[in-house]
């Protein structure tokens, strides 16, 4: 008896499946993330403008974004005082904190292969300007 089933293979994969941590990355590795989150977590809790000093070259608008997707994301919490001016707050959370591992592990990393990096790239663009690439 010959089985007349076929198996089908995918042609594509989905991302996410294929690389379960992708969806982390795309959370925390944008941008103006890592910056806002390193700063909260180092500080304290912030107002906006603290916040906006801190992280040179960021403008208020990608601030605002960014801290309401962290916000959002439950890596942030916002805290509203009905005062006159009224003042608002931004604070790492729990969940936001426990990434405090992970940022630890890419700063040893860093301080370990940085270098290494560097003499890659060198080695790749002196093989790139002599046209061997």
């Amino acid at each position: 008896m010959t089985d007349t089933r076929t198996r089908t293979t995918p042609t594509a994969t989905d991302p996410e499946l294929a690389c379960p941590v992708s969806p982390v990355v795309d959370i925390v590795f944008s941008r103006w993330t890592t910056p806002i989150l390193w700063a909260l977590h180092a500080h304290g809790r912030q107002r906006f403008v603290e916040l906006e000093r801190r992280i040179a070259r960021i403008t208020p608008k990608v601030l605002t974004q960014r801290l309401r997707q962290l916000e959002r994301d439950g890596l942030v919490v916002r805290t509203y005082h009905p005062e006159v001016p009224p003042r608002v707050e931004y604070e790492i959370s729990a969940l936001g904190r426990s990434l405090a591992p992970l940022f630890a592990h890419l700063a040893e990393w860093a301080a370990e292969n940085l270098a290494e990096v560097e003499r890659a790239r060198d080695a790749y663009d002196a093989d790139d300007a002599n046209g061997s690439r």
